[in-house]
């Protein structure tokens, strides 16, 4: 209505200039005009629809806005990629260019109504290509902030019992960087960690078997796993959520390493009870199979390595890099299956006639074919013929080309990954230390208003 009051007072000023055969099309500012009999060539486009509805009410549907006075229909979208539409109603071909926005392009010819179709096939592979990528990209980018966000925030503490008390020990177990003693906590944990490993690795030497050594082995062990235990304990009472708690790798990780020294103490407890029923019966000494099981049992502490993984940007970014990369690695895994028992086939058929040979069938060169691929060659078991040495060549050569095709993509990633979780902890530690400088100051602030309040000289 404000257009054509503004019609009528400036009619006598303005004479107004109307083409039935052209759409004046206003885009973000930016006035292109196209035939009306061209537009209405492509009838399911906005512009088509546009060029053929009579009723003034669907037009205005079609636009963001109309003036009366110009005949000038306005549309709030980019003008640089509507260019490209431009082009398309002129000429039939939708040409895109590489330094666009997959994603805004997509956006801009779905509202104009216009498929990707009509483009040239070069372009468009490319163009797919280029949206798989992005995708694959954004995609990695949330499994990344979903890999570096913590189980709780502090948001989910609020109403709960004791909320204020459990993101206290939260922060002090789970967030190195919200404290010094936090940072103590993560320090301590990961020296437990090598300390235990250290001390499984000795107990297997021969000098530390004696009741000395043995007696220090077992204090050793006892404290790690008080301290691994406590540890547990304390991230159990401080989670929000049980049921995300049981859920998560690194918790897992956690049980794993404090389990078999309480396992491994009920069984001591089983076999010692088991000897003495044996030895009052007079029958062997530990017939029992709980020696065999409390082996077992001990070598499970060594995935208490994994628990660096909690505190560890590379094992972090390896174990990710992995994740996104098991496709390639079974892939790897394949070739390698295929190539071992193809030249153990091979050289079981050329040497089986050898007196003495090693490779009496098949499953018997599945050893030599693996040390082979994976270029080792330890040298136990060799061909002794012409043919023999030639299908070992053979088989080195593949193993040389196998080994070398997953290391760039994997280094590639692993790189990628660290880099970004490096970064993603350094903003973490900076922001951290930014809001506590700003605490500071602000008790810093609230003391000196306070004792100023409080001395009387103050206010003269």
């Amino acid at each position: 209505m404000q257009n054509v009051t503004d019609r009528n007072q400036e009619k006598s000023k303005t004479p107004i200039q109307r083409n039935k055969y052209l759409l004046n099309i206003n885009v973000g500012g930016k006035l292109f005009q196209i035939a009306i009999k061209v537009a209405a060539r492509y009838p399911i486009t906005r512009l088509g629809k546009l060029a053929l509805y009579t009723d003034p009410m669907k037009k205005l549907q079609l636009c963001d806005d109309y003036s009366v006075q110009k005949n000038e229909y306005f549309f709030d979208r980019d003008p640089s990629i509507f260019h490209y539409i431009f082009h398309f109603y002129r000429s039939g071909v939708l040409w895109i260019m590489d330094e666009m926005c997959p994603s805004n392009f997509v956006e801009e010819i779905e509202y104009w109504g216009i498929h990707l179709k009509y483009s040239q096939r070069c372009c468009r592979i490319l163009f797919e290509e280029k949206q798989d990528e992005l995708s694959e990209y954004l995609k990695i980018q949330k499994e990344l902030e979903a890999e570096l966000e913590p189980l709780d925030s502090a948001e989910h503490f609020e109403g709960k019992f004791l909320g204020r008390f459990r993101k206290m020990i939260w922060n002090l177990i789970e967030n190195p960087y919200s404290s010094v003693p936090a940072k103590i906590i993560a320090v301590m944990s990961s020296f437990f960690v090598l300390i235990s490993i250290v001390g499984m690795t000795l107990s297997t030497v021969e000098e530390m078997k004696h009741k000395t050594g043995k007696m220090w082995m077992e204090q050793m062990e006892m404290i790690c796993a008080i301290f691994f235990t406590s540890e547990y304990l304390m991230r159990l009472i401080s989670s929000s959520s049980f049921k995300n708690f049981l859920r998560a790798a690194f918790n897992a990780v956690d049980l794993v390493a404090i389990l078999p020294f309480y396992i491994q103490i009920l069984f001591e407890n089983l076999d010692e009870a088991d000897t003495l029923y044996h030895e009052e019966l007079h029958k062997v000494e530990n017939v029992s199979k709980l020696g065999k099981v409390l082996k077992l049992i001990k070598l499970m502490r060594i995935f208490r390595i994994l628990k660096l993984a909690r505190h560890s940007t590379g094992l972090r970014a390896f174990g990710f890099t992995i994740r996104q990369c098991y496709q390639q690695v079974c892939c790897l895994f394949l070739f390698i299956a295929m190539g071992v028992f193809t030249f153990s086939a091979l050289m079981h058929s050329v040497e089986h006639d050898v007196p003495g040979t090693n490779f009496t069938s098949i499953p018997y060169a599945w050893w030599w074919a693996a040390v082979s691929l994976s270029t080792v060659g330890y040298g136990d078991t060799v061909p002794d013929t012409v043919l023999g040495r030639v299908v070992a060549f053979g088989c080195i050569s593949f193993g040389i080309i196998l080994n070398g095709m997953p290391i760039s993509i994997l280094y590639n990633k692993f790189s990628d990954y660290y880099a970004k979780l490096k970064a993603h902890e350094n903003e973490a530690s900076h922001s951290l230390k930014l809001s506590r400088r700003i605490r500071l100051k602000e008790r810093v602030v609230r003391k000196l208003s306070e004792c100023c309040g409080a001395d009387p000289r103050c206010h003269h």
